[in-house]
């Protein structure tokens, strides 16, 4: 069980304001302030400090973070494990949407085949919100397409996937089409900010002097069979992980725009706290998962 002053230092960290968390603590503020000062005493070092009017951690206050987060979900999985005396498994864990939809039906479909009686719960939800979920103990691990902290958490690569530009067979190109630059003429249709979709085009857009707002239009949705269904009906251009379109691909809705200055592919990450008790099993999940023995997986 974490010291009480430990969850108020960590509910700080979740909502970056003092005020804030002595309203979720259901304390004064005085009191926050002073579990505060009792770590910053008992370690000491400052734990917070102000940019501007902006709360911060130090660097000390983040190695604190990175290791009670980590204590508080492996103090509450204890917990649960303890109560369970008909002894199956329980395992919560998270996915981005593309990889909840279009990559984790079939591994989910094993693991549950492999141990039927078990107890799960998968949250879709983009890689920040996941990442909170994490640090708050809410899940045991997530796997995700965006971009992390690699010193707050272990992680595996699951798997890598070809990221691609695609259109409707006819579309009708503003100018004939090479390379990247050729398409910001036209519609582009992406995932809303925060996306780990989004992220991955931002970030090859970025190494280019480029951002999303370079194209001619720009149409933010949050749904990517929208997307996809307004790509397919000649709406504009988007960028797909491979999963998500190979049906469309394959039976013509769909083609991909050749680019001969951008073949992108992304790592999805299978992650966990650093440092927590139950790795081991977590690196047993990913294994169940990709359908391995037990073969090594390259970590993060």
């Amino acid at each position: 069980m974490l010291d009480f002053r430990v969850e108020t230092f960590l509910t700080v960290c979740r909502t970056m304001n003092f005020t804030r968390a002595a309203e979720q603590l259901h304390i004064t503020q005085p009191a926050v302030s002073q579990h505060i000062h009792a770590l910053e005493e008992q370690y000491g070092t400052k734990l917070f400090r102000y940019q501007g009017k902006q709360l911060q951690l130090t660097q000390s206050g983040r190695l604190l973070f990175r290791t009670a987060a980590a204590m508080r979900h492996d103090a509450l999985r204890l917990r649960e494990a303890i109560r369970q005396a008909d002894g199956r498994r329980r395992l919560r864990f998270g996915a981005t949407l593309t990889i909840g939809e279009y990559v984790l039906p079939g591994p989910i479909l094993r693991l549950l085949k492999e141990e039927p009686e078990i107890r799960l719960r998968v949250v879709t939800a983009n890689t920040q919100e996941l990442l909170g979920l994490l640090d708050q103990g809410e899940l045991d691990f997530a796997i995700v397409e965006g971009y992390f902290d690699k010193q707050g958490y272990d992680s595996l690569t699951y798997c890598v996937q070809r990221y691609i530009p695609v259109c409707a067979p006819d579309y009708p190109f503003a100018r004939p089409v090479q390379v990247l630059e050729d398409l910001l003429g036209e519609r582009l249709l992406v995932r809303e900010p925060g996306s780990g979709t989004r992220n991955v085009l931002e970030r090859a857009l970025e190494e280019r002097n480029l951002s999303i707002h370079s194209f001619a239009r720009l149409t933010e949705l949050g749904s990517l069979n929208l997307i996809r269904s307004l790509v397919c009906a000649g709406a504009g251009i988007s960028f797909f992980y491979q999963p998500v379109v190979r049906r469309e691909l394959e039976e013509g809705w769909l083609r991909e725009i050749p680019l001969a200055d951008c073949a992108l592919s992304h790592e999805f990450a299978f992650l966990w706290r650093k440092g927590s008790v139950f790795s081991e099993e977590y690196r047993e999940i990913f294994r169940l998962l990709r359908g391995e023995e037990e073969n090594p997986a390259k970590e993060g």
